[in-house]
């Protein structure tokens, strides 16, 4: 991968649009992860986003299915750890919802400075560059 591929930061929704198909989201979240299949971009999630993943997978498929596709996600991503000082920085945050709190702490922890979601209105309070899929791709092409 080339050192000046763009590194994004992908919250947990759009990762949930891809694997779960949710329409009309899914369309999107297939342009963004195929540019990361493709090396054009380099995409980073927290580990926090797997358990939520798994959750709304295990309502459409059986734990197993889940878990395979959970695997094959992987392979697209960056896994960021989520650790003592994540969840510091959460709490100090001012974030209404502390999962997103969490992912802008992951996201700023990890010095990226673009994060890619559909709640726009629940990242209000960050420095960081916050667009959606839709957004996002557009300023790419």
């Amino acid at each position: 991968m080339q050192n000046n591929t763009k590194k994004v930061f992908v919250d947990t929704d759009v990762c949930i649009d891809l694997l779960s198909g949710r329409m009309p989201f899914n369309k999107t979240a297939e342009i963004l992860f195929s540019l990361a299949d493709n090396r054009k971009l380099k995409i980073c999630v927290s580990s926090l986003s797997f358990s939520n993943i798994d959750y709304v997978l295990r309502s459409q498929y059986s734990a197993i299915n889940s878990r395979q596709i959970i695997g094959k996600f992987k392979t697209l991503v960056t896994v960021l750890p989520v650790d003592s000082k994540t969840i510091e920085l959460a709490i100090s945050s001012d974030f209404n919802d502390f999962e997103d709190a969490i992912q802008h702490a992951c996201a700023i922890e990890n010095s990226l400075t673009t994060i890619i979601t559909r709640n726009i209105k629940d990242f209000k309070k960050s420095s960081l560059a916050i667009l959606t899929p839709e957004t996002f791709i557009s300023l790419l092409n």
